[in-house]
């Protein structure tokens, strides 16, 4: 018989442990959840995450890792205490808890932190010959941004469409159906960058 998820009590003297707790409140609120919404986000019982929360329990490293993925970032990140490490995030190009989406015509690589909140989003897109991204509309207000880093590639928004060359960038609505296509031979990668209003 499996033990449930356990927390150790944790002592008012243990800084990590109330670094731990401000740090969930305060992304909890950041993301406007309630210990409800957290819980059925996270797998994590209510009661667990108050406990954690008033400094009264330590999660086992499995409680942690659930609630790290439930706000879209790492353990570590969850549980550091501010200057622990360096400032410097870096996302290694070989990460793929970054790679977003990968099949034979189109690979997308997310490049920002995966624990932002997401009014911003940044990708290297990456077409084969003939691939192409389709995109069904975004929230209302959604601009795209877009820079070729290689190849040729025509954008699409609604009816209107741009073909751009390496350096060419371009801005267009989301909010439409909206396309990348690759438009000439080889790969095209681009840069591109979502901005949610």
């Amino acid at each position: 018989m499996t033990k449930p998820a356990s927390a150790k009590p944790s002592s008012a003297a243990d800084p990590a442990g109330g670094h731990l707790c401000r740090h969930l409140k305060q992304l909890r609120a950041g993301r406007g959840w309630s210990l409800d919404a957290l819980a059925k986000a996270s797998g994590v019982s209510r009661s667990m995450l108050s406990q954690i929360e008033r400094g009264r329990a330590n999660p086992t490293l499995a409680v942690a890792f659930r609630i790290a993925r439930a706000f879209g970032m790492t353990l570590g990140a969850l549980v550091e205490s501010p200057g622990a490490t360096s400032a410097v995030e870096v996302i290694r190009a070989g990460d793929h808890a970054y790679h977003y989406r990968s099949d034979k015509n189109c690979r997308i690589r997310t490049l920002s932190p995966l624990n932002l909140e997401k009014d911003v989003e940044f990708y290297e897109v990456r077409l084969a010959e003939g691939g192409a991204l389709r995109s069904s509309p975004h929230f209302e207000g959604t601009r795209e941004f877009l820079t070729v880093q290689k190849g040729r590639v025509r954008v699409e928004s609604a009816s209107d469409a741009e073909e751009l060359a390496p350096g060419d960038s371009a801005t267009y609505r989301a909010d439409v159906p909206h396309a990348i296509v690759n438009a000439a031979k080889g790969e095209a990668v681009v840069f591109l960058v979502d901005i949610y209003r």
